[in-house]
């Protein structure tokens, strides 16, 4: 199994490495430029000394000249403890050595020996545990015997190794520290910058049904969480408001269903403290009837809400002419509709892909809730109309009291009485719209609902055939 391993270790892992790469490129070009200063320094000091040579040596005339050539040489370096000069003839014949010129001999050897001084090779060799750099040059003469002439000249370069070697040192203890310290800063600048993380963690190990209201502090996430957290609160938001749902349909339905077994409950008590004509228990049984009849239709419903909400309402597809079926609707509701006084009209004309016997329930149901809230003598009015990208709207409206605004985002919602006037507790269940919205949505449509200066307004929009 692989191990895993904290996100705060990984970061500072990884930045401890990054600081380390950076430091070694660092040190190895500080390292690298000192001793490129060092060496060019001396290649700078020698070309002087062998400018030095060359001229004393372009003087030299005759045989008396080339015997006053050490003493010349001797007096210009006076004072240059650390530098070393040998000029020698063309057999080797030393002209003139400084005490400690000792060269090896591959330094006074082709190819080591330039022709001019730019473009000689500074040579580094050891002696005696010291370290030289070394130049050597070709240089002719005015005599022909003794030309051309070997000029080498080296400098002790050991204090140099010594600065550079302590230097090397001292910067790979500050590299090795500075990488520690990266590497600590990077764990402090991790566990600072994962803080929402953890308060992410806290917070959902402290959600409980009666702690849904914490939120994280959106201001001060960094840019990179803020999307979580944003998402997060969303998600803590959602919970309770599904929690906040749950909690008052289950009070509503456990009001709900008081009432009819309530009333069944003391029906049969009262039937059976004494004895009864059978056309008694006839009455009894059939106002018993109409109580579990409400009974059993107000589970089928709440069934089909908990199929709805799991998506197991699959719609079937074929076209269903909402003219023809919304007038078989008006038929069926005009019994109730002349009862209450109300007038049904429908105008328009429009065809939807979807399930027929669903359509139906939902515009029924919006029927039924118009006339119920329509005062006597209104009007209820159905509009279908064909929209942009042969969509289509039906639209039922009915004249009444208007329902405030606030209430309307949650007309939908189960058992949500917003206007306890406008409902009757023996009619329905609350649980109609709440049916609509559900068959609109599994058809792929929305719908809507406006109440303004007397006038309640339903709209579902059914997409076009292509959905």
């Amino acid at each position: 199994m692989r191990r895993r391993t904290s996100i705060t270790l990984r970061l500072t892992s990884l930045f401890a490495a990054a600081s380390a790469s950076v430091l070694l490129a660092l040190g190895y070009l500080i390292s690298a430029t000192v001793e490129h200063h060092f060496e060019e320094q001396d290649r700078a000091m020698l070309l002087g000394k062998l400018e030095l040579a060359r001229y004393a040596l372009a003087t030299i005339t005759s045989s008396a000249d080339l015997e006053a050539l050490p003493q010349h040489l001797g007096a210009a370096l006076v004072g240059h403890h650390d530098l070393s000069i040998v000029v020698r003839g063309p057999q080797q014949q030393v002209l003139f050595a400084t005490p400690n010129a000792d060269f090896p001999s591959s330094v006074l050897s082709p190819p080591a020996i330039a022709t001019e001084p730019v473009s000689a090779d500074l040579v580094v060799w050891n002696r005696d545990d010291q370290v030289f750099r070394s130049l050597a040059v070709s240089v002719p003469i005015s005599l022909t015997d003794w030309s051309p002439v070997t000029v080498a000249v080296a400098a002790n370069i050991s204090h140099h190794v010594e600065f550079l070697t302590g230097f090397r040192k001292t910067l790979w203890w500050v590299m090795a520290l500075a990488t520690l310290l990266s590497a600590l800063l990077g764990w402090v600048a991790t566990r600072h910058g994962l803080a929402p993380l953890r308060d992410i963690t806290r917070i959902s190990r402290d959600v409980t049904i009666d702690r849904l209201s914490e939120r994280l502090a959106i201001e001060s996430v960094p840019v990179e969480l803020k999307e979580t957290a944003t998402a997060f609160n969303d998600m803590l938001a959602r919970l309770e408001d599904s929690f906040r749902r749950l909690t008052d349909f289950a009070s509503d339905i456990a009001h709900e269903l008081r009432t009819p077994i309530s009333n069944l409950m003391t029906q049969t008590h009262v039937t059976l403290a004494q004895a009864r004509t059978v056309e008694n228990y006839r009455e009894v049984l059939y106002s018993n009837a109409e109580e579990l009849d409400r009974l059993a239709r107000m589970i089928s419903d709440m069934l089909f809400l908990a199929k709805a909400d799991h998506g197991l309402i699959v719609p079937q597809r074929e076209s269903v002419d909402l003219v023809r079926e919304i007038s078989e609707l008006i038929e069926f509701y005009g019994v109730a509709a002349h009862e209450h006084g109300v007038t049904l009209q429908l105008e328009g004309a429009g065809v939807v892909m979807g399930d027929r016997l669903m359509l139906r329930r939902a515009i029924g149901n919006l029927l039924s809730n118009a006339i119920r809230h329509t005062q006597p003598g209104g009007i209820v009015r159905v509009f279908v109309a064909s929209v942009n990208e042969g969509a289509t709207s039906v639209s039922v409206d009915n004249p009444g009291a208007d329902i405030a605004p606030e209430h309307l985002p949650r007309i939908f919602d189960r058992f949500y009485r917003a206007d306890p006037s406008r409902q009757s507790s023996t009619e329905g269940a609350g649980l109609g719209l709440a049916i609509v919205q559900s068959i609109v949505q599994a058809h792929g449509g929305n719908i809507q609902a406006t109440s303004s200066e007397g006038l309640t307004r339903f709209t579902i929009l059914f997409p076009g055939r292509a959905n």
